[in-house]
C-alpha cells in the first residue's frame, strides 16, 4: 500500500514543477512554432510580389529542414554541457533575427538562404526542451509533459493562423506588405523571450529555489535512480548509442510521420483556399479547425498513454487514423466532409508525437540522451524537406493536392506498420 505522505509529496512536487516550468516552455514552443510555419499564410500574398514558383517554395520550405538536419545533434551536444538555459536563449535570439530577415525577400534564392538558416539558427530547440523535461519528469510523468509542452504546436495554430491572416491586412502601412509585417511582428517575440530565459529557466531541480529541501531531495532521489535503472551496465559510447537499432528505426518512423505530416501542415492555408474560396482571413480562420481538434486529441492520447504506461500501441494506431483521415480527403469532394477528415490526419499526427518521445528516454539518458533525441529528431525532420517539396511538386505537375494528401496517408501508414516493428525489434 502507497505511503500518503509520499503520495502527496509526489502530488505536490509533480504539480508545482508543471505549474512552473510548462506555462513558459509552452510559450517559448508557441513562439518557435510560429516562425517555422507562418510562411503557410505568407504563400498567400507573397507569391503575389515575389517570382517564386509553386515547386520552389515547397523546396524552399522544406531546406529549414535541411538545416536542421546538419546543426541539430552539435547542437544539442552543446546543449546538455553549457546547460538548456544559456543555449536555448542564444537559439531564440538568433532565429529571432533570421525570421525577421525573411522581410528582404527578393525572389527564390533568398528564399532558400533564409529558410536554411532559419533551421540552422533553430536546430537544437525542440530535442534540447525534451531532454531538458527529462531532468524534470519521471517517466511515469513524461508524455503528459511533452504533451503538454508539444500542443504549443496545435494552439498555434488556433490562433496563429488567424493572426498571420490579420497581419496581411496591414498591406501597404509603412511601405511594406503584409507578409513583411507578418515576418517583422512574429520575428521579435523571439528575441525578448530569448533574453528572458537567462532570468527565467531553472536549469536544474538541484538549483529550484521555488521547491522546498525536501521536495528537491524526493525529485533528485526519484530522476537518478531512474536513470541509474535506464543505463542498466556499462555505458555505451555516444557513436554506439546513435548506430543503435532503437535510435535508428525510431528516426525512420518520425522521418515518415515528418513527411507526411509537413507535406499537409505547410500548404494547409492553400488547401483551404482551394476549398473554400480566396480571402485570405477567412482560410486562416477554418485553417484553425484542425489544430483545435488536434490539441483536444493530443492530450487525452498522452494522459491515457500515461495511465496505461503503453507507448508504442499508442503511435502506431494514431498512424494508422492520420493515414485514414489524409487518405480519405484525397477522394472526398464535399467541403465539410474533407475538413472533417483533414482534422481526422492531423489529429493522429499530432496524437502520436507524446508517446513516441516518451520511448527514448526508456533506454538513453544523460548525454546519449540528448544526442540520442537530436539524431531521432533530425533524421526524422528530414522529412520536413521531403513532404513539403513533393506536396509542390504534385501542384506543379497539376495532380492537385489530393495527390499529395494520399502521399502523406502512404507515408503515415508506412510509420503505423514500422513502429509494430520496433516492437518486434524490443522482444528481441
Amino acid at each position: 500500500m502507497a505511503d500518503p505522505d509520499v503520495t502527496s509529496l509526489e502530488r505536490r512536487v509533480v504539480g508545482k514543477v508543471s505549474r512552473r516550468l510548462l506555462p513558459y516552455l509552452f510559450l517559448l514552443y508557441v513562439v518557435a512554432y510560429l516562425d517555422r510555419v507562418n510562411v503557410g499564410v505568407a504563400h498567400l500574398q507573397i507569391t503575389r510580389d515575389r517570382p517564386i514558383a509553386d515547386s520552389d517554395w515547397g523546396l524552399g520550405v522544406g531546406l529549414f529542414f535541411s538545416g536542421y538536419f546538419l546543426f541539430e545533434v552539435p547542437s544539442n551536444l552543446i546543449l546538455a554541457r553549457v546547460g538548456a538555459r544559456v543555449w536555448i536563449a542564444r537559439i531564440m535570439v538568433v532565429w529571432g533575427l533570421v525570421s525577421i530577415s525573411m522581410i528582404f525577400i527578393r525572389g527564390a534564392w533568398d528564399f532558400f538562404m533564409l529558410r536554411f538558416l532559419l533551421g540552422v539558427a533553430e536546430a537544437g530547440f525542440f530535442p534540447g526542451i525534451l531532454f531538458y523535461l527529462t531532468r524534470w519528469f519521471r517517466k511515469e510523468d513524461r508524455a503528459r509533459a511533452i504533451a503538454l509542452f508539444m500542443t504549443a504546436g496545435t494552439v498555434t495554430g488556433v490562433i496563429g493562423n488567424p493572426l498571420s491572416g490579420s497581419l496581411l491586412g496591414l498591406d501597404g502601412v509603412a511601405g511594406l506588405k503584409g507578409w513583411q509585417w507578418l515576418f517583422l511582428l512574429e520575428g521579435l517575440p523571439a528575441i525578448v523571450l530569448g533574453v528572458s530565459v537567462l532570468f527565467l529557466l531553472t536549469e536544474r531541480p538541484e538549483t529550484a529555489a521555488w521547491l522546498s529541501p525536501p521536495e528537491r531531495d524526493w525529485l533528485v532521489g526519484e530522476l537518478k535512480r531512474a536513470q541509474e535503472k535506464a543505463e542498466g551496465g556499462p555505458a555505451p559510447s555516444l557513436l554506439e548509442t546513435l548506430s543503435q537499432p532503437r535510435v535508428l528505426l525510431l528516426g525512420g518512423i518520425y522521418f515518415l510521420v515528418a513527411s507526411g505530416g509537413h507535406a499537409f501542415e505547410f500548404w494547409l492555408p492553400d488547401i483551404v483556399k482551394s476549398i473554400i474560396g480566396q480571402d485570405a482571413f477567412r482560410v486562416t480562420l477554418v485553417s484553425a479547425i484542425p489544430y483545435l481538434i488536434a490539441t483536444v486529441v493530443m492530450i487525452v492520447a498522452a494522459h491515457h498513454s500515461d495511465r496505461t504506461g503503453e507507448r508504442k500501441w499508442h503511435v502506431a494506431i494514431a498512424a494508422f487514423a492520420a493515414a485514414a483521415g489524409f487518405g480519405a480527403a484525397g477522394f472526398l469532394g464535399n467541403p465539410i466532409l474533407i475538413l472533417g477528415a483533414l482534422s481526422i490526419g492531423w489529429s493522429g499526427v499530432k496524437a502520436l508525437q507524446a508517446p513516441f518521445w516518451a520511448i527514448p528516454p526508456t533506454f538513453l539518458s544523460g548525454t546519449r540522451s540528448a544526442a540520442g533525441m537530436a539524431l531521432i529528431n533530425s533524421v526524422g525532420n528530414l522529412g520536413g524537406q521531403v513532404g513539403p517539396w513533393a506536396m509542390g511538386a504534385f501542384l506543379a505537375g497539376s495532380r492537385g493536392y489530393a495527390a499529395g494528401l494520399r502521399f502523406s496517408a502512404t507515408l503515415l501508414l508506412a510509420a503505423g506498420v514500422t513502429t509494430l516493428g520496433l516492437r518486434v525489434l524490443r522482444n528481441r
